[in-house]
């Protein structure tokens, strides 16, 4: 199948939309064991190896007849628009809690291919991955998908039109700042740094409250104690900064 619909012309007719679909939904939703690692994937670098999919073989090929699928030249999205929606999309963001990163990786490919093809879902995207992540910050501090979940927002926060709308801003001060609170900060945290400095390239405006939340810093004894460790080396550097900043 995933030969036939790669190499053939005209191989998507309007038959195989639902089918398509169904054939996904009914391999790859389900509900996801249990988390062995409760700080979420890859948190310990010295620990074990990340949980794989015992069954991968047979979900790797649904994942790439459904990739197929989606990057086919023959797909009409005014037709896989019927079947591919809301319920569709928040099921298939849920799989990202899956602890295998092969998985992950497929789901993020997959995700990309779907809002790029239908843009009128992208604000619906974007309003359930704000969802998964303030359950992560605000009740549970686990969940094993958030870099991916990242990855997505990189192309959507990189079309957003300027000015920046006030849900966008909202997006950086209530969705994206407070993913810094987060035990396992580590996962995910040089993208994190990269998705708020576009932000700030786009509007500098949000310099100030972002710079305002870094200051916080300050109450932290753990990173006071590491400046005090190593003042000579990190307040030459710092204050200069700090200087020009107060004054301008």
């Amino acid at each position: 199948m995933v030969e036939h619909i790669t190499h053939n012309q005209n191989a998507i007719t309007e038959p195989i939309y639902p089918k398509a679909v169904h054939t996904f939904a009914v391999n790859m939703f389900r509900t996801l064991l249990p988390s062995s690692n409760p700080m979420g994937a890859e948190f310990d670098p010295g620990g074990d190896e990340p949980m794989l999919e015992a069954t991968w073989p047979h979900p790797q090929l649904v994942y790439e007849f459904f990739l197929r699928f989606l990057e086919s030249p023959d797909l009409q999205p005014n037709i896989a628009k019927k079947y591919i929606e809301q319920k569709f999309l928040l099921q298939l963001l849920e799989l990202f809690n899956s602890e295998d990163p092969w998985e992950r990786d497929f789901l993020k490919t997959t995700q990309h291919r779907i809002y790029v093809k239908f843009l009128g879902l992208l604000a619906y995207i974007r309003k359930q991955i704000s969802n998964i992540f303030y359950r992560f910050i605000y009740e549970t501090e686990h969940h094993n998908g958030i870099a991916e979940l990242l990855e997505i927002l990189r192309s959507i926060i990189n079309g957003f039109a300027l000015p920046l709308k006030e849900e966008h801003k909202i997006f950086l001060l209530k969705v994206l700042l407070p993913l810094y609170k987060v035990r396992s900060l580590s996962v995910y945290h040089p993208k994190l740094v990269y998705y708020v400095m576009q932000f700030l390239e786009k509007n500098s405006t949000l310099t100030e409250p972002v710079a305002e939340r870094a200051l916080y810093n300050w109450n932290n004894e753990h990173i006071m104690s590491l400046i005090s460790d190593n003042a000579a080396r990190i307040l030459p550097i710092m204050f200069p900064s700090l200087y020009r900043n107060s004054e301008s």
